[in-house]
């Protein structure tokens, strides 16, 4: 339990990184960021999860770059529901998931306990 607290705290504080980083991809505050994660890793888990079962062979044909699509559509989704989280077009979208994809990397490595 403490693991996954400290993983949506570190996925809200990535998001407000990649406020800094990309223009078009705004989060006002911590709070804002807090409940995004927790929209963006629902949507991942539930329609990203049946959206990338669809496009497996797409998938596979570029390499997984299609699912960088994928999880900036489900940026795009989350901005509609989070105040305070706005997105404005596919292109923040796409380098907001690439980004996000990269820290979520490194947390992922970092929270590692081999």
């Amino acid at each position: 339990m403490f693991r996954m607290v400290i993983h949506w705290l570190l996925t809200a504080i990535a998001l407000m990184v990649v406020s800094r980083l990309i223009p078009g991809f705004f989060v006002d505050g911590l709070d804002s960021a807090l409940i995004a994660a927790v929209v963006i890793g629902f949507l991942n888990a539930t329609l990203g999860y049946l959206l990338k079962l669809i496009t497996f062979p797409l998938a596979i044909l570029t390499f997984g770059l299609f699912l960088l699509v994928i999880n900036a559509a489900m940026i795009l989704l989350a901005s509609k529901f989070v105040d305070g989280f706005y997105v404005y077009g596919w292109e923040p979208a796409i380098w907001g998931a690439a980004v996000l994809s990269a820290i979520g990397l490194l947390i992922r490595f970092a929270m590692n306990e081999d």
